[in-house]
């Protein structure tokens, strides 16, 4: 099978294609992911200049698409390199981006079209909903990484009657397991548990409560060491007041900042328990390299993390902005923890490239039947 995947996101015009990988890791994980399944897989990026290569089996074309100011006419670009590809499904990342969609199947109308969400959301106004509607009415399948994260859509009456839904993890993870003595001796990282937080000191991130759940926990688990590394940080003076604040906080908790991606590997394999508070993640990419490093997760018991987590089977959930139930579970996954083999089988199961390759060969298979059933 033939499958050609679009990002309409145009590429930044200040770095290489390799540069871009390396901004952009979802660019190659996606698409080999697919391709891991024996799945023929074409790659068109919307760029200002014209490149074309293979890349670990994966064909990319970079269009110059700096001259389209329409959906048409950046549609028009597309079609040509879909019948240069010979595509059999279209694979078209990210919701947002409908109404190109849309165009390209108003000239191809028999080339079946799969969606992937990409932390998107339905439009604001209701008003704006008919039209988002016929756009969406191009769309044979909808993929999300959890089954409830359609519920937005589906309520708002975007999709059609006949729109298939499936759910597939958004990417997966190249980390590994490794030594965690050799990690820690690498990293500097300790602690009984030794609890690792990877990602934004942000509202939606939910450090301050996080922290309630560690001093909670505190007394319990006196040789418990946090350590934080994060990007953003709006509200950094609020979690170091709130360190400098509770005595049960001061000397435990370690705030790293920004740490390198490559870095971030041996952070995990360093870690004892991962914690997450987010409220919404369309996946939760840190999670999925937790998950591939062996660490056993403690995170928020929201549709994206019961879908990777197994609804719960690996790790701890706990719901958000709750940090009793936090402090509890840090608790249980410290008394009863999980090897890192048995978290690793588990990413290897069902969220490996292997197996998500598996699942987009089957849901581009079922996409595909199913126009030809309705077209025969």
């Amino acid at each position: 099978m033939r499958v050609a995947q679009i990002n309409f996101p145009l590429a930044p015009s200040d770095c290489t294609s390799e540069q871009l990988f390396e901004r952009w890791p979802s660019l190659a994980d996606i698409p080999e992911a697919a391709a891991s399944a024996g799945t023929q897989v074409s790659v068109i990026q919307a760029a200002t200049r014209e490149e074309r290569f293979t890349r670990h089996g994966v064909d990319y074309y970079f269009t110059d698409v700096s001259g389209a100011t329409t959906a048409a006419s950046r549609a028009d670009r597309f079609v040509r390199l879909l019948g240069e590809v010979e595509a059999d499904v279209l694979h078209v990342h990210g919701l947002g981006f409908a109404e190109e969609a849309f165009a390209i199947s108003q000239r191809l109308p028999q080339l079946p079209l799969i969606f992937q969400d990409h932390a998107d959301r339905p439009p604001r106004w209701w008003w704006h909903r008919p039209k988002w509607r016929r756009w969406y009415a191009s769309a044979s399948g909808v993929v999300f990484t959890a089954p409830a994260q359609v519920q937005p859509f589906t309520h708002a009456g975007l999709f059609g009657p006949l729109t298939q839904f499936f759910a597939i993890p958004e990417s997966s993870s190249r980390f590994g397991l490794g030594s965690r003595a050799d990690a820690r001796a690498l990293t500097g990282l300790h602690g009984d548990p030794c609890v690792l937080w990877v990602g934004h000191l942000a509202a939606g991130k939910d450090p301050l409560t996080v922290l309630d759940g560690v001093a909670q926990a505190a007394p319990r688990l006196p040789d418990l060491q946090l350590w934080c590394a994060f990007g953003n940080a709006p509200l950094l003076e609020d979690v170091r007041k709130r360190i400098d604040h509770d005595p049960r906080l001061a000397g435990r908790v370690h705030l790293m900042g920004k740490v390198p991606h490559a870095q971030i590997e041996s952070l995990m394999q360093a870690a004892d328990l991962y914690v997450s508070g987010s409220h919404a993640e369309s996946c939760g990419y840190a999670l999925l390299e937790a998950l591939a490093s062996g660490v056993t997760p403690v995170v928020t018991d929201i549709p994206s993390f019961r879908a990777l987590t197994g609804d719960g089977r690996i790790g701890h959930l706990w719901p958000p902005g709750d940090a009793t139930r936090l402090a509890e579970s840090l608790v249980r996954a410290a008394s009863t923890p999980l090897s890192p083999e048995q978290v690793r089988a588990h990413f290897d199961a069902t969220l490996s490239f292997a197996a998500v390759g598996r699942q987009w060969a089957d849901a581009y298979a079922q996409v595909l039947d199913g126009r030809l059933r309705r077209a025969g």
